[in-house]
């Protein structure tokens, strides 16, 4: 079911679940099974963003010839 949701999706499920998990009221063994699921959209969000960052990595030339692109980080 999560690899169908879409980045956005994952990312409001997932500050839904800080946010559920900040107010510190939840009973223990829910907190465990809602930070399990946190960790698991994180991770997707993270693979998600990787793709990306994959597919940003090369751009196709007029030619039609792909070409490594990289982008300068700021330090």
């Amino acid at each position: 079911m999560e690899e169908k949701m879409t980045f956005e999706e994952a990312m409001k499920n997932l500050e839904d679940i800080v946010e559920k998990l900040e107010e510190g009221d939840v009973p223990l063994e829910e907190a465990i099974s809602i930070y399990r699921k946190g960790m698991e959209l994180s991770k997707l969000c993270h693979d998600k963003l990787k793709d990306v960052e994959e597919q940003l990595t090369q751009i196709i030339t007029e030619d039609g010839k792909k070409e490594e692109f990289s982008i300068q980080e700021e330090e």
